[in-house]
């Protein structure tokens, strides 16, 4: 897909607990298409120490406002400084970016969306995109604690959602591989982003029971394009770049101990 090098104009920054921002963009003119699993690279201003843009999923796509929405999860001074924008201002972002995840063919199956922590991020979209082919998804959304389950009003306007959190504060304590829902019904096809501990668990879940998986990987991402080489990861087909072969891939293409 084509990438553009765009102003988005700032709707909006919320932010959703103590860790998270979700910041709604938008443009004058038509925004261009995006897929689900795909990314921006922000460039960051104001920042001083913040050479380098920073990879955000895209997190939901509006196409009757115009709007794209990014969640941010402010872990250093680069996301933190995103905190500091505000209404009309603008962001510099290259988007949309990298591969998509892969869409059923038909509507008929049963489709798990597991996330953990901000791995959340590219499920609404993805979840948005599938309730609109037909399918009735369900999310699987892990967290520390309630205080970090963001956004779940807006996931169950699209699916049935679940729960883990490591504390017990809602939904089943634990982790999302240790989920009942796992072991009570079949799934056709498993999609999931988050830490890469919890991505290798769920996908040695789905290949000891012969689930198609994708996993969104969150190698670290400088230029997007592909051209630094810093992000990465070995596979079948030997040495790809997360940002530019990915982000999305197959589990039958990783190299993980599973």
């Amino acid at each position: 897909m084509k990438k553009y090098l765009l102003d988005l104009k700032v709707v909006s920054v919320e932010h959703l607990g103590d860790r998270y921002l979700l910041i709604r963009l938008t443009s004058d003119t038509k925004l261009p298409d995006m897929l689900p699993g795909q990314f921006a690279e922000l460039r960051i201003d104001g920042s001083p120490a913040t050479f380098l843009r920073r990879p955000i999923s895209i997190h939901y796509v509006d196409d009757e406002l115009n709007e794209v929405w990014l969640l941010v999860a402010m872990v250093g001074e680069g996301t933190r400084r995103l905190e500091c924008l505000r209404r009309g201002d603008f962001l510099n972002c290259i988007i949309p970016l990298g591969n998509g995840f892969t869409m059923p063919s038909s509507p008929q199956g049963h489709y798990l969306l597991i996330g953990g922590g901000v791995g959340v991020a590219p499920l609404l979209f993805l979840g948005e995109r599938l309730r609109q082919l037909g399918c009735q998804p369900t999310f699987l959304l892990g967290a520390r604690g309630v205080g970090d389950l963001v956004q779940l009003s807006c996931f169950e306007r699209i699916g049935r959602v679940l729960l883990t959190t490591e504390d017990g504060s809602a939904g089943q304590k634990g982790f999302v591989t240790q989920h009942s829902v796992l072991s009570d019904e079949h799934f056709d096809r498993i999609y999931t982003c988050g830490p890469k501990p919890m991505m290798m668990a769920v996908a040695k879940y789905a290949k000891a029971n012969g689930i198609d998986c994708e996993v969104s990987l969150e190698n670290k991402m400088a230029c997007g394009l592909g051209a630094c080489l810093c992000c990465v990861e070995g596979t079948t087909e030997g040495n790809l770049c997360v940002c530019k072969d990915g982000p999305v891939l197959n589990i039958n293409q990783l190299l993980w101990p599973i």
